[in-house]
């Protein structure tokens, strides 16, 4: 089993920033690839931005440059560096990893974050 723990989540102003963590722990085998989605009330929980374990990344349109997804391999860390954070970026932001060969290839979801941006 792995763990994933969050953190860097909270309230922020329109045009603000945050940088989200997450860190993964346990039986690790060979993480493939992490990334990070978020969930608003009333919607489905979409992808945010995501990187594999050789550096290739895929993004949201709605967050290409402003947020930078970035990833430490030898710890088994993923980060989500927010800027010019908009109103509509609330939500629950949920860390996924997933572990292993292909073939036997497991997802592991985090608790969540909450992520508020208001005025």
């Amino acid at each position: 089993q792995v763990q994933l723990a969050e953190s860097g989540g909270g309230l922020v102003q329109p045009g603000e920033s945050l940088r989200l963590s997450c860190g993964a722990s346990g039986r690790i085998l060979s993480m493939y690839a992490m990334g990070w989605y978020r969930q608003a009330p009333g919607n489905q929980r979409e992808l945010v931005a995501r990187i594999i374990s050789g550096g290739s990344t895929t993004y949201t349109d709605s967050v290409k440059g402003r947020f930078t997804i970035s990833r430490d391999n030898a710890k088994n860390m993923v980060f989500l560096q927010m800027n010019n954070l908009k109103p509509e970026d609330t939500a629950v932001y949920y860390c996924k990893a997933e572990d292993g060969p292909v073939l036997i290839r497991k997802t592991y979801w985090g608790q969540g974050t909450q992520v508020t941006v208001s005025s």
